[in-house]
């Protein structure tokens, strides 16, 4: 039996393992906000080619493949439209506020000791423990 923490170490390593690569290989932070941001912009940069594409697409077909070989995985996500739009316009404005994401300043930022991104990440994951306390206890969850 397959222990699930191995799971998330893999994916761990992948993550920073390619965000090496990308920090050494050309300089550039693997942010996935400024990559999408890029790319729908249609800047003519690195991010933009095929490199910022070939991210963009693993982040996307990756879980599909996972899914098709392995089945759905066990977590719930809202099926609720309403909720889903309202998350995706907080969590873009909230990347454009701290100027990152998550990827960006929580593995980049913070290992490259950017104190920028120390406090960034400190308030998002302190926003998203909120958060959950309120929705999981607050609203009769």
């Amino acid at each position: 039996m397959t222990q699930t923490w191995l799971f998330g170490l893999g994916g761990g390593v992948l993550i920073g393992l390619a965000s090496a690569i990308l920090l050494l290989g050309n300089g550039r932070i693997a942010g996935i906000s400024g990559i999408v941001g890029e790319i729908l912009a249609g800047i003519p940069q690195l991010r933009g080619s095929a490199e910022g594409l070939a991210f963009l697409g693993g982040l996307i077909g990756l879980p599909i493949l996972y899914t098709l070989i392995r089945g759905a995985p066990a977590i719930g996500v809202t099926t609720s439209l309403p909720l889903l739009l309202a998350g995706g316009l907080l969590v873009g404005f909230g990347t454009r506020l701290s100027g990152g994401c998550t990827s960006g300043h929580g593995v980049c930022g913070l290992s490259r000791l950017s104190p920028r991104s120390l406090v960034a990440t400190v308030i998002f994951v302190g926003v998203a423990m909120v958060v959950v306390a309120i929705v999981r206890h607050g609203l009769g969850g």
